[in-house]
């Protein structure tokens, strides 16, 4: 059978929550007790796990490559090291980036070439929190991955293409893990309470309220989520009752319930005051609703979806770095997740509240689509028309065309919207912020035109009243 090494440095040979648990299983904390064992057991993660799937095949045919596992905590990282340990017959020897160097390398190494000539049996080196180890750690891991001597397994709630030096990342496969949904906690939970052998043997129920709130709150973390099942039965036990309440999932998480369901009237009420008041220039509301979401186990990326689409929907170019900072935001949390990817929530709900407002982007694409639509595909006219032939260009293909860059300022009075069309304006930008300086500049560069415009129209005028006279 695979053991698992402990990750204190010094320390070798057996698996210190399994030698406490078989001495007395109540030592263990229910997490690690209930930790899955096989792949059947695994809840979540279809998507690299599910039937067909590359790392599903290659664990059944045993011929599992060196590979990353990159995901939030509490998504299974360590516990796919020891099902694929399990499942390979392969030894599993862990070290933590945190308090592990080159020596430590070293030494699993050796272990792992002389376990290889003695039994041929294969060593999985599990690192985790591999994004810690510095260049010169990673650098001492690859001749061994590249030789076979081991086969690495790192883990990460970290980016690895930040965070993994190029060479190593082309060794390895990386799979990214994902949070669980509310219903695979559910499941988790649902299974620890009746589980006989590691789990709570059913000596609890627990209410539906319990088990929503739970799920809801855990962030799809399953060891937040069954450790809050196991303070929960505690305090039921102390207090001689047998049912788990929604009072003690709040206590638990400490976390109360919160008005909101995302299926229902209460979701986009608050996402819709969410909105109007990044519209109104309110950032203390804008904030007190991100975070009542937040709170109420809303999923992060919808709210910054929300707030990219918000950023050109609502601002636009009154500040060309609204839209810079709602991707930011997104990139940002996708980086570090939760907790910490609030702030960086935050930082963009209370920017795009702040910055001057224009819909001038909206109206331009509605009226310009309306055009699409109404008049079809109106012909580009040839001036505009590219001319890669003599034939094209006996056709008059790029006749005529003024290039800017050939006059005073980079700019010449031309018509580019096809003849049907001629004189529309689509995007009118707004007297607010930036759009003010471009509403500004686009007015100077058309004047000359206009003025021409309004000269040829008066000479129109004089000579139908001339005709008129006559």
């Amino acid at each position: 059978m695979p053991t698992y090494m402990p990750r204190k440095r010094g320390q070798s040979g057996g698996d210190l929550f399994r030698a406490a648990a078989e001495r007395d299983p109540t030592n263990v904390p229910l997490a690690e007790r209930m930790r899955p064992r096989t792949l059947s057991e695994v809840v979540g993660q279809t998507h690299i796990l599910g039937p067909g799937t590359l790392l599903r095949e290659a664990i059944e045919s045993d011929q599992v490559p060196s590979l990353i596992f990159w995901g939030p905590p509490g998504t299974g990282k360590t516990t796919l090291a020891r099902v694929i340990a399990r499942a390979t017959k392969a030894e599993l020897v862990a070290l933590s980036a945190v308090d592990s160097g080159i020596k430590d390398i070293r030494e699993a190494v050796a272990q792992a070439e002389h376990r290889r000539d003695e039994s041929r049996q294969r060593t999985l080196l599990f690192i985790d929190e591999i994004h810690r180890f510095n260049k010169a750690q990673q650098d001492a891991l690859l001749p061994h991955v590249e030789r076979g001597t081991i086969t690495l397994i790192g883990a990460t709630t970290e980016n690895p293409s930040f965070e993994v030096n190029s060479a190593l990342l082309s060794r390895t496969r990386v799979f990214a893990l994902r949070s669980l949904e509310d219903p695979e906690v559910r499941s988790l939970l649902e299974r620890a309470l009746v589980d006989n052998e590691r789990g709570l043997k059913g000596a609890f129920t627990a209410r539906e309220e319990f088990l929503d709130h739970v799920a809801k709150h855990s962030s799809g973390d399953a060891r937040r989520a069954l450790s809050a099942l196991e303070v929960a039965a505690a305090r039921a036990r102390t207090e001689r009752r047998d049912v788990l309440e929604e009072k003690d999932a709040e206590e638990a998480l400490q976390q109360k319930t919160l008005l909101y369901d995302k299926a229902g009237d209460a979701h986009y009420d608050i996402v819709s005051a969410f909105i109007k008041s990044l519209r109104g220039s309110d950032p203390d509301a804008a904030v007190y609703y991100l975070i009542r979401m937040l709170e109420s186990g809303e999923e992060p990326r919808f709210l910054l979806r929300r707030m990219v689409i918000f950023a050109s929907e609502d601002v636009g170019n009154a500040e060309p770095r609204a839209l810079a900072v709602a991707v930011d935001a997104l990139r940002a949390f996708e980086l570090i997740g939760l907790p910490e990817g609030v702030l960086a929530m935050t930082q963009a709900a209370t920017f795009l509240a702040t910055c001057p407002k224009s819909n001038a982007v909206l109206t331009a694409y509605s009226t310009a689509r309306a055009a699409v639509l109404e008049q079809g595909p109106l012909p580009v006219p040839l001036k505009l028309r590219n001319a890669p032939t003599p034939l094209m260009k006996s056709m008059g293909y790029s006749g005529g065309f003024k290039y800017p860059h050939n006059f005073a300022g980079n700019y010449v009075t031309e018509e580019y919207l096809p003849d049907a069309l001629t004189g529309q304006r689509f995007y009118q930008p707004s007297d607010n912020g930036e759009e003010l300086l471009i509403k500004q500049r686009l007015e100077a560069q058309r004047a000359p035109a206009a003025a021409a415009d309004q000269d040829l129209a008066a000479a129109l005028a004089r000579m139908s009243a001339r005709d008129e006279g006559e």
